[in-house]
Order: C-alpha cells, then sequence, then structure tokens
C-alpha cells in the first residue's frame, strides 16, 4: 500500500518531500550530537569554576538552540504536509476503486469487510499520518544509534554491551506482555464503527422510528453497540496498564545503568565530570532509538490493527479488479451490452453467492415501445431479475442482451435523494446534460410536480434537505421526471409507483407508453396488468410463465359500473398470479 503512493502519478511530490525529511532528519540528529558535546564541556566548567570558559560554552549552547528550533520546525511542517498528501492520494484512489466494478454493492454482501466507509476514511487517515511517522522515527533511531554509540563507545564499551543485551531483552518481553492488544485494538476499530453506524441510521430513518415509536428499541440497540466498545476498550486500558508497568521500570532502570558504569570512572579520575551528564543522555537517546517496540507499542498495536483492516479492504478491491481484468481478456459471450432490445435467452438467476437458484432458463424479448409486467409471489426473484439484466447481480447461465447502461434506467421503490439544489436533483445522475429551465418546468409539469416547485418559488437551484422534504410519492415522481429528461431508451420499474395514488400512477405509465421507451414493471398490483403488453408469472420452484392477449383481459381496467367477473376465468388467472391461497383470500 506505501509502495502504491511512491510510484503513483503524486510520486515526483511526494519523493521531493521525502528527500527533504531525509536532509532534516540528517541535520536534526548531527545538532543534537553536537548539543552533546557543547552541553558535555558546558558541565565540566561549571564543575571547575572555569567562568570565561562557561560564558563562551553558554553562547554556542545558545547558537545550537537557535540551529535547531527552526530545524525542527521545518520537520514537523514537512512530515505533516506529506501526511497529508499520504491520505489525499489513498483515499481518492480507494474511492476511485470502491465505485470501480460496482465494489461499493458487492461489498454490501461481504462477511469480511464491515464498514468500508469507517476503514476509506479513519484508516487511511490514520495509516498515511502513523506510517510516516514510524517511518521517521525509525529512521531518526537508525541516525541516532549511528551518531552517539561512537559517543558511548569512547566513554566505556561496556556501556555499548550493556545496552544492547538490556534493549533486545526489553523489547522481546514487551512483545510477550503487549501482543495481545493488537487483535483487541481490531475489535475497537470494528466496534466503533458499529456504533457510529447504528447513529448514522437512526439520523437516516429518523421518521420511520417516530412513527413507530421505536425510540426505546432503537436507544437500546444503541446502547448494547456503546456497551460492546467500552467493554472492549476496558480489556486495552487494562493490557495497556500491564504494559505500562513494565515500561515504566524498563526506562526508570535505564536512568542508572549509565550512572553505575561511568561514575567509578569518574571517581578514579579517568573522566571529566561533564563525561558522566554526556553519557547518561547519549545512552538514553541510544536505548529509546533501539527500544523503538517499546516505546511505541500502544500506538504500534492500533496501528498495525488498522492496516490489516485496510490491507483486507485492499486486497478485496483487488480481487475485484483482478475479476474485471480476467473477465475483459476472455470476452464475455453470455451479455451483449450494445444491443437495440432487451432479451434474455436461457437465462438462470441466482444469488450472487451461487447457493439459490431463483429461476430456471427465463426467455424473453422486448423491444421499444413494448412492456412487460413481473408478478408473483414475495422471493421468488422478480428484483433479482432486474438487478441481473443491470449487472449487479452475476448471471449464472445463459445468454443476456441489452443496449448500454447509459440507455436505460432504472426506478427503484425509493429513490435516492442526493445533496444538491433541486436542478441536480432532476437530472441525477448527468448534471451536465444542459437543459434548459423551460424543458426542466416542463417535465416537473407533466409528472405533477408543480406544487413541490411552489415550495422553493420556482427556484431550480434551491438546496433543501430532499429526503425529508419529499414525500415517497413525490420522490417517486422525481424518479419520473429523471427518465423523461433522459429519454432512456428502456426503463425498468421495482415499485416505482407503489407510493403513488391511482390517477397519478396511471397519468406516469401513461405519459410512459407515449415516450415509446420500452419498459419492464415489477408490482403486485393487479391495476398494473393494464399498462403491460404482457405478464411474466414467476414461481417459487423457479418455473414461470409469460401471459398475454386474451389471457390478461380479466385484469385490464374496467369501468365502475362493471362489477360482475366470470369467476370461471378469474379463479385459475388468480391462482397463476398470487398462488392459490392469496388468490382465495382476494377473490
Amino acid at each position: 500500500m506505501s509502495r502504491a503512493f511512491f510510484v503513483s502519478e503524486r510520486r515526483y511530490k511526494a519523493r521531493r518531500l521525502a528527500v527533504v525529511l531525509l536532509i532534516l532528519v540528517l541535520s536534526v540528529a548531527g545538532v543534537h550530537v553536537v548539543m552533546s558535546y557543547v552541553a558535555r564541556d558546558f558541565m565540566t566548567a561549571i564543575s571547575k569554576k572555569d567562568a570565561p570558559a562557561y560564558w563562551q560554552l553558554l553562547w554556542w549552547y545558545l547558537c545550537t538552540f537557535a540551529i535547531a528550533v527552526p530545524l525542527g520546525a521545518y520537520y514537523r511542517w514537512t512530515e505533516e504536509r506529506m501526511a497529508l498528501l499520504w491520505r489525499e492520494w489513498m483515499a481518492q484512489h480507494l474511492i476511485k476503486r470502491y465505485f470501480n466494478n460496482r465494489a461499493y454493492y458487492r461489498l454490501r454482501g461481504s462477511a469480511s469487510i464491515d464498514n468500508p466507509d469507517q476503514r476509506i476514511s479513519e484508516d487511511v487517515r490514520n495509516f498515511a499520518t502513523v506510517s510516516l511517522s514510524f517511518l521517521l522515527i525509525a529512521l531518526n533511531s537508525v541516525v541516532t544509534v549511528i551518531a552517539f554509540v561512537g559517543v558511548l563507545w569512547t566513554v566505556s564499551s561496556t556501556l555499548v554491551g550493556v545496552l544492547i543485551v538490556y534493549a533486545v531483552v526489553g523489547t522481546g518481553l514487551s512483545i510477550l506482555i503487549g501482543r495481545r492488544l493488537i487483535g483487541l485494538n481490531y475489535h475497537q476499530y470494528q466496534k466503533e464503527a458499529d456504533f457510529r453506524y447504528g447513529l448514522v441510521r437512526v439520523r437516516d430513518n429518523a421518521e420511520s422510528i417516530a412513527f413507530y415509536r421505536g425510540e426505546k428499541r432503537e436507544r437500546r440497540d444503541l446502547a448494547g453497540r456503546l456497551a460492546e466498545a467500552v467493554a472492549n476498550m476496558l480489556k486495552i486500558i487494562g493490557w495497556n496498564r500491564n504494559l505500562a508497568f513494565f515500561i515504566s521500570g524498563y526506562f526508570y532502570a535505564a536512568v542508572l545503568l549509565p550512572v553505575v558504569i561511568v561514575a567509578p570512572l569518574y571517581m578514579k579520575g579517568e573522566v571529566e565530570f561533564g563525561v558522566v551528564t554526556q553519557s547518561t543522555a547519549a545512552f538514553a537517546q541510544v536505548l529509546a532509538s533501539v527500544s523503538l517496540i517499546v516505546t511505541q507499542f500502544e500506538r504500534l498495536s492500533a496501528y498495525l490493527a488498522g492496516v490489516q483492516r485496510l490491507g483486507m479492504l485492499w486486497d478485496e478491491l483487488d480481487e475485484f479488479d483482478a475479476e474485471e481484468e480476467r473477465v475483459a481478456q476472455e470476452g464475455s459471450q453470455d451479455i451483449d451490452e450494445n444491443s437495440l432490445k432487451v432479451s434474455l435467452d436461457n437465462l438462470t438467476v441466482r444469488t450472487p453467492d451461487g447457493t439459490k437458484t431463483l429461476v430456471n432458463d427465463l426467455s424473453f424479448e422486448l423491444h421499444r415501445n413494448q412492456s412487460l409486467l413481473i408478478m408473483g409471489a414475495s422471493g421468488t426473484g422478480k428484483s433479482s431479475v432486474l438487478r441481473t439484466i443491470a449487472g449487479l447481480w452475476p448471471i449464472g447461465s445463459g445468454a443476456l442482451e441489452r443496449p448500454p447502461l447509459r440507455d436505460i434506467m432504472f426506478l427503484p421503490q425509493r429513490p435516492y435523494m442526493i445533496d444538491g439544489n433541486l436542478r441536480d436533483q432532476l437530472l441525477y445522475p448527468y448534471p451536465d446534460e444542459g437543459f434548459s429551465d423551460e424543458q426542466i418546468l416542463e417535465v416537473v409539469d407533466k409528472v405533477n410536480l408543480s406544487d413541490v416547485l411552489e415550495r422553493v418559488d420556482s427556484d431550480l437551484d434551491r438546496v433543501m434537505d430532499w429526503i425529508n422534504v419529499l414525500s415517497i410519492g413525490e420522490q417517486q415522481r422525481v424518479a419520473f421526471a429523471r427518465l423523461f429528461l433522459r429519454n432512456s431508451k428502456f426503463a425498468f420499474l421495482d415499485e416505482a409507483t407503489s407510493a403513488l395514488d391511482e390517477d397519478n400512477q396511471e397519468r406516469l405509465y401513461q405519459l410512459l407508453k407515449e415516450s415509446g421507451t420500452g419498459f419492464i414493471s415489477v408490482g403486485h398490483r393487479t391495476t398494473l396488468v393494464g399498462y403491460h403488453d404482457r405478464v411474466l408469472q414467476l414461481d417459487r420452484s423457479g418455473s414461470w410463465e409469460i401471459m398475454e392477449g386474451t389471457e390478461l383481459e380479466q385484469f385490464r381496467p374496467v369501468p365502475v359500473h362493471a362489477v360482475e367477473i366470470d369467476m370461471t376465468h378469474a379463479g385459475p388467472l388468480f391462482d397463476k398470479l398470487f398462488g392459490r391461497d392469496q388468490a382465495r383470500k382476494l377473490l
């Protein structure tokens, strides 16, 4: 994941910043080495009561400060700039892949990838920031070890040997004590994301919850999610405590080690007093560098958990890309996406995981100006046929012909309302089609949305919270307005008029027939039969039957005074359409 950034289109800027950071790291380390020698001589001058040397070294001390401060500030600034550049690129890269091949839709059924939104937002931010931070810490550690080991060696080779053994033992013990934190942090990311998703779900479904009076149930659900996050966090806090016991003792003991080794040399007169303070400071610097895992284990465990979550998403998107590339290389004999008609030839519709067959060997052909209604009991695969035609579900077997997706439009039962003004709402998903206000207003009037226009004072640029401002029926009429503005060759309506009254439903279907658009509808209302040429009846067994002509006459709209129905013909037809039990209730 890191390599992808440094070979991307942002590579030149990224590499320039990396070089600047490397120069700053070396410069800061060099200044620190110089400061250690100045501090050594400064402390020696104090111990000898050498006033001239004291004042001279004080000025040298201040000069090193004057150099170190701007270096440190620019070092931090450059690090943050690079982390931001890394995060921006990686988030954009994942968003692009998230929408490629409809991965955002396919990930809904993934058992391993929960909350992809959180992974793209928070995990990417943490990955970029903390990866760069650890990279620089490791680089600083290497430079520090190289710079200060020489200082320690000139004082005492024994000091270097003790430091190495101490660091190795300490690192091993910290891993042994703290390794449980990686798994706990992974689960914490998941539980925090689940809690946040629950809050978002309440906001998006506020009206439905209010109608159901479901506050107590939702509150209990959110409280349960919060309790899981808190319980897992308590475990993390407990293990951090255990680790803190060890780390605190580790570094407190490290303060004494160089003094214990160097102080006897000073007492024997082999070294000056400043060497004691220099060796103590150098020992602390080198020990912190070689004890990187010990000092950073808490952050490191959280970071590794985030990398694991982000890596799983990255790998899953890689699989989708590889699958798409394989299909493109092999070519597909089953799907023709440049046809002038919609044609299914012995098409088998299965669930995406392939465990269940919904419809067997389905065949029909639909041209422009023709229409088909899909009916059947719940669970027979009515909407699944549309998903397969749209390419959202893979084809089990058989052949499919359809026009390019830009020439067809799908109208779901609950249309998607975007953030934006009314014009963008009506032109979604192609806001730059170039329709004039007069054309848009004409379609708004045709679909009976004039009252919505009045609410915004005929201002198509008015931005509102449309999902809450518009009723479901109005949202469905917005979907039809989009369809008529696009003038698609084919339309697929999944319960697209379920919230409309009969008059508005008849009006929209009549406009649809007059437009010359071929359309397939999914619905349960028997009144829908009158707007279609044929009816495809699906059965739970996977079998199907297409009815047309005289078979549909019993369901054509009739004058309100004609109340007699020939039950001899209606009974069998109701059985076909609704199943025997439901048909008896209706009859």
